[in-house]
């Protein structure tokens, strides 16, 4: 098993050097620059600020200057934060972006799989049309619909909660909501389908033979192997939450990774695009080998594969 996570960490390496130089020559083609403001400067003052940060070098250069810095740790100086590192402006917000990502996955998951297992019991009744029919829904609705749904429901009609800001555990209510049930619709019907192929394998049919309690036979015995293609799912779900989405965070007024990724896009700071353009693809592919590698856990067969 530890030659197989090695040959996968291995394999980053060249995901993330496309990553890296895909984002930065279409972030260097687009029109503009960081400092073509709506007052344009002066003309000399913005060559000797694009000669300070080595922009007015030719973009290969530019390129392989930044990847060397990149091999050490370096992400580069922010071009909206003067005196800021890409660095200490990421880490500033990576722990917002975390905790709502976490309260957010745990909210789906408590939610997504227990529905998913219920309406498998019980196919094509009350118990599976029901809360099958809203997981439709949620995964129709999109995040930009449901969370200014939520906040003129329970903000501005209801006054439980505040409708943005952050800093307290109240303001976790709503974007963990509105990102928690997005994540739980999908969730379900996928637990649901699982839950209809493993329902009928012969270890599921011995253990109702010898009388084992039917919540046990499908929350411990069925759960267990219809939970692989849902831990699939929840590695890329999981890197998008914990990594910051940028409509929710930028609804509520959220001071994370999301949303410091659309300001950097609006103020063309380069340099930020890529450090959370990186920080989102390595989330994306230490999550995934961490979901392929609780697949093998719960199946030994897989792990004896690799």
């Amino acid at each position: 098993m530890m030659q197989y996570v090695f040959k996968r960490l291995i394999e980053m390496v060249p995901v993330m050097l496309i990553v890296v130089t895909a984002t930065f020559f279409l972030a260097h083609a687009v029109p503009g620059g960081p400092f073509d403001k709506e007052r344009p400067m002066p003309a000399e003052v913005k060559a000797r600020l694009e000669e300070y940060y080595g922009l007015d070098r030719p973009v290969y250069v530019q390129w392989w200057n930044y990847v060397s810095r990149l091999a050490h740790g370096d992400l580069g100086p922010s071009l909206k934060y003067p005196g800021w590192t890409v660095n200490e402006v990421i880490g500033s917000r990576i722990p917002v972006s975390i905790s709502l990502g976490l309260v957010s996955l745990l909210l789906a998951i408590l939610i997504g799989v227990p529905v998913g297992v219920l309406a498998a019991v019980r196919p094509n009744s009350w118990l599976d049309r029901v809360p099958m029919g809203f997981s439709l829904i949620g995964i129709c609705v999109p995040s930009f619909v449901l969370g200014p749904l939520f906040a003129l429901v329970f903000s501005l009609g209801l006054g439980w909660v505040p409708p943005c800001g952050w800093g307290s555990a109240i303001h976790f209510i709503l974007p963990a909501c509105t990102l928690g049930l997005i994540t739980a619709a999908p969730l379900a019907r996928l637990t649901r389908g699982s839950m209809m192929e493993v329902r009928s394998l012969d270890y599921v049919r011995t253990a109702y033979a010898k009388g084992v309690p039917p919540l046990r036979v499908w929350f411990v015995h069925a759960l267990r192997n219809a939970l692989l293609p849902v831990i699939t799912y929840l590695g890329p779900a999981a890197a998008a939450l914990v990594s910051g989405s940028f409509v929710v965070e930028s609804l509520f007024d959220v001071p994370g990774l999301g949303r410091l990724f659309v300001s950097a896009i609006i103020n063309r700071d380069v340099t930020l695009i890529l450090g959370t353009t990186i920080i989102y693809a390595v989330a994306l592919l230490v999550l995934n080998l961490l979901a392929d590698l609780t697949n093998a856990a719960l199946n030994p067969r897989i792990a004896r594969a690799r």
